[in-house]
């Protein structure tokens, strides 16, 4: 069984960072598959940064220059590095991990809650 854990939220003041971490076990994914969401309260989940099957990144414009994904195939996990954090980064973030031939996850985790305080 496939699971996807999340880690490493908090609460954060504005300009501060966080680094969020993203295990799976049950099968191994090419760290390429694994990306992170975030989903604001009243607003859809959205894109905040995943990779292309060949190692490209697309990042939300909202985020550029100021978040960073990062993995580490040996231990399954990527990482996101997020600086210069503002109020409107304030949600609960979600590892999500595509198929191959998908642009959308397949498995997701709980999550983890990032708020920045102003």
């Amino acid at each position: 069984q496939v699971q996807v854990v999340e880690s490493g939220g908090g609460l954060v003041e504005v300009g501060g960072s966080l680094r969020l971490s993203c295990v799976t076990s049950g099968r191994t994914f090419n760290i390429n598959l694994m990306g992170w969401y975030r989903q604001a309260p009243g607003k859809e989940r959205e894109l905040v940064v995943r990779s292309t099957n060949g190692g490209s990144r697309i990042y939300a414009e909202s985020v550029k220059g100021r978040f960073t994904i990062s993995g580490d195939s040996a231990k399954n996990t990527v990482f996101l590095q997020m600086n210069s954090l503002k109020p409107d980064d304030t949600a609960v973030y979600y590892c999500g991990v595509r198929g191959p031939w998908s642009d959308y996850p397949a498995y997701w985790g709980r999550g983890t809650q990032v708020t920045v305080s102003s």
